[in-house]
């Protein structure tokens, strides 16, 4: 039997340009390294595993985590280091993916994936 696995949580590293928004002013900080990137880029090439949000959401300034200092909420100044990393088998099974901004609820925006999956 073939197991499917949804992997969640923070990995505090913004794997892409992409996932934030100074991107150019954090290359030399902690969740912005090319080595922490390059891990995240083995994994989701070489290890198989899919990050499900990107396949589903291309577009730009998607971030679930915001400093609480400054205006960063208010200004969408953040990263995307929130993640449900998911086997590949389960890649045609993403519906959709979203990040809730309407509330606040801490400095992470809750990360909201749909499956169309049976068990």
């Amino acid at each position: 039997m073939c197991r499917n696995y949804i992997i969640c949580g923070d990995w505090n590293i913004a794997h892409k340009e992409i996932d934030l928004k100074n991107w150019r002013g954090n290359r030399k900080n902690s969740g912005f390294l090319p080595g922490e990137r390059a891990w995240l880029d083995q994994l989701l090439t070489n290890d198989h595993w899919i990050d499900a949000f990107r396949p589903i959401n291309q577009e730009a300034e998607q971030y679930t985590w915001r400093s609480n200092r400054g205006q960063s909420w208010a200004k969408n100044v953040g990263w995307r280091i929130d993640y449900q990393i998911i086997s590949n088998a389960l890649k045609d099974k993403v519906t959709a993916a979203s990040i809730y901004k309407d509330e606040r609820f801490s400095d992470h925006a809750p990360l909201i994936m749909d499956y169309a999956y049976l068990f």
